[in-house]
């Protein structure tokens, strides 16, 4: 049913992002009824709640709604890249690029912003990194891109555990937190949503092709298609995404991997619904799953990847299942 009525599932999917920000913004250790809510605009709000709710519940929601929308939207890239329904956005490491930049920018006691920029610099050298290395020599193919991705990933990793063993006892807790996704921090939102919005309209104006590459490289190029340079279209496309995702929340995972198959078995396969989808249900999933990481043990907070994991690995399982 949804599948021949793609406005009335948008719609739903819509309204189901209003209702995790309603539920972010009245959800936590000070409550906020409805009513507070409907004034926000009006002088019966204390100057208590507006800055509660404008300064701290809002920007975070948000954040966790824009870094959600960017690893579904990411995920569904990278599994038409690699013709893999189980490829994430952090497959081809550029999750541990960004991983070890944020960590030594907290190891060297930078601020907030500075985590930020210096997350996205460090994914976007992987990235570069990853492209030059697949196409060092020749055409280069998903196997040989997936096993640089992975081979580069392993390095990271290893570096990664070297700034952890060196860090501080202090800091030692910001950074593990950072590694299981963490949007405690106020970081600029704005510059990363300009990502999305870029991105989501990017893939949009590639889903016909998107559609047609699922059927093959030798179709696709029978029809008109250049494969190759709609490959790397993708490649970046998907690896910009991953790093603004991650420059904004940290490594939070299953969102990239579990939301694209759960709206293509309610969607379909076409791209051009499951592209909006995809990302209206990552961002409300991560803005329900921070509410509940940052209530469920109040006053401590757990890392949000804690709850996508827990989230994840049962509705996964599930998917799995019927899929057989």
């Amino acid at each position: 049913m949804l599948k021949k009525h793609p406005v009335i599932f948008l719609l739903a999917l819509v309204i189901l992002s209003l209702i995790s920000f309603i539920f972010a913004l009245l959800t936590g250790s000070v409550s906020v009824s409805v009513q507070e809510l409907l004034s926000l605009t009006g002088s019966t709000l204390s100057p208590f709640h507006q800055s509660l709710i404008f300064d701290l519940r809002l920007p975070r929601a948000l954040a966790a709604f824009t870094a959600g929308a960017l690893l579904s939207l990411a995920g569904v890239l990278m599994q038409v890249l690699l013709r893999n329904p189980l490829a994430d956005p952090y497959v081809l490491g550029v999750s541990g690029g960004a991983a070890l930049a944020a960590l030594l920018s907290m190891l060297a006691g930078m601020g907030s912003v500075w985590l930020t920029g210096s997350a996205f610099l460090g994914a976007l050298i992987s990235i570069v990194l990853v492209f030059s290395f697949a196409h060092s020599r020749g055409s280069w193919s998903i196997s040989r891109l997936l096993l640089t991705g992975i081979i580069l990933a392993s390095g990271w990793g290893a570096l990664i555990s070297f700034v952890l063993v060196i860090a501080p006892a202090e800091r030692i807790h910001g950074m593990l937190f950072w590694l299981m996704g963490d949007l405690s921090y106020n970081r600029p939102v704005l510059p990363i949503f300009i990502i999305l919005v870029l991105g989501l309209t990017g893939s949009l104006l590639i889903s016909r092709q998107l559609n047609i590459l699922l059927w093959g490289d030798l179709q696709a190029g029978s029809l008109g298609v250049d494969t190759r340079k709609l490959r790397n279209i993708i490649f970046f496309l998907s690896s910009l995404l991953t790093a603004g995702a991650i420059s904004l929340a940290g490594s939070i995972g299953f969102v990239g991997l579990v939301i694209p198959h759960l709206v293509r078995l309610l969607s379909g396969t076409g791209h051009r619904l499951l592209i909006p989808a995809s990302a209206l249900t990552g961002g409300s999933l991560l803005v329900i799953a921070d509410t509940l990481a940052r209530t469920v043990l109040a006053p401590q907070q757990l890392p949000v990847g804690v709850l996508t994991a827990l989230i994840g690995v049962p509705l996964f399982l599930y998917l799995l299942r019927r899929s057989q």
